[in-house]
């Protein structure tokens, strides 16, 4: 285990665990300029008109899911805020949803509040401890999981995938003599990680690991939940590109935004076979890839600056279509509901 202030610098000195308004703060200059090009201080919230705001804040996770085709998507149902256990139970059987299965809030961001649920017990702990209303989702149990963010202006055939980030979860491998307490200690990543496995694992973080044997210590795919992105952009193709122009065109309203989803292999990706996209979200999604631990500072603004010019164009063209961005007053009122 690090030394608190060598855990401090090492977070300081890698951008991948900076509070979000100090990495974009340098950006701001560069973000008004835009806004003066785009006539909007809130330019992007035009870019997807299905969605509330674009998907700046707020927005419904099964209202989204709705618009994307059965054949993309995991069983996914939504349970109300005053359903009761009982009903709840008889939903999930009515869907033919098996356990393992995943319960997330139907408005969140950055992982809060999704868990693996494994059995009845378990979804009866996260009813009472989760009060809103949120969703289920058949657990997707395949090797890869991407984040695939992808843009095409308004009435344009084609767009393009503008990054693709592999996820890998945090996971410990045994050597037959430490715990797996001292496994996670060993990493920075698992270090910030280890008062959430406590809470969620307990004693099994005390078992001594055998030699070579992989324990994957959290199933979601979140950074915020030590997940390391990895900068997949070398295995961009134009196949890919083909098939999320594909599932793309049949959300109508949809320009730019990061699929989150799990498939079996590569080859299945560029088929465009078995891909389970488990969210998909707006225009405050960012081009993951920038987190790669290797990726380089000014490599991650350049590319923040293009997506963020690419939202300006996709704004000017929705305003020539008749499209406006939303008031100021309508954004801040749902940052001030949000936060």
């Amino acid at each position: 285990m690090q030394h608190p202030l060598r855990q401090f610098w090492a977070k300081l000195t890698r951008y991948e665990y900076w509070p979000w308004w100090v990495f974009y703060a340098p950006l701001l200059p560069y973000y008004l300029y835009l806004s003066i090009r785009a006539r909007s201080l809130v330019f992007s919230t035009s870019a997807n008109p299905f969605i509330e705001l674009g998907g700046l804040v707020g927005e419904s996770k099964q209202a989204i899911l709705a618009h994307i085709p059965a054949a993309y998507k995991p069983e996914t149902l939504f349970i109300a805020a005053d359903t009761g256990l009982a009903e709840a139970k008889t939903l999930i059987a009515n869907a033919a949803i098996l356990y393992p299965l995943v319960a997330k809030p139907d408005v969140g961001e950055r992982g809060n509040g999704v868990e693996k649920i494994g059995d009845e017990n378990a979804l009866a702990n996260y009813m009472a401890t989760h009060t809103d209303d949120f969703i289920i989702q058949s657990y997707i149990d395949c090797p890869i999981e991407l984040g695939v963010l992808y843009c095409r202006l308004p009435g344009a055939a084609h767009g393009r995938v503008t990054s693709l980030t592999l996820k890998e979860f945090l996971a410990v491998r045994g050597d037959g003599r430490h715990t797996i307490r001292q496994l996670v200690g060993q990493s920075l990543r698992g270090q910030l990680q280890i008062d959430a496995l406590q809470a969620r694992l307990g004693p099994m973080l005390d078992r001594v690991l055998p030699e070579n044997e992989k324990c994957e210590l959290e199933p979601i795919g979140n950074h915020c939940r030590g997940t390391k992105f990895i900068n997949a952009n070398d295995r961009i193709t134009p196949e890919l590109h083909l098939v999320f122009d594909q599932i793309a065109a049949a959300i109508p309203g949809f320009h730019y935004g990061r699929f989150d989803l799990r498939v079996p292999s590569w080859a299945d990706l560029y088929a465009g076979r078995q891909v389970r996209i488990m969210e998909l979200n707006g225009i405050s999604s960012e081009p993951g890839h920038i987190y790669d631990p290797s990726y380089q500072l000014w490599r991650a603004y350049r590319d923040v600056a293009q997506h963020l010019s690419m939202l300006a164009d996709i704004s000017l063209a929705q305003r020539q279509r008749g499209i406006q961005p939303a008031g100021l007053h309508q954004v801040w009122a749902a940052l001030r509901a949000w936060g």
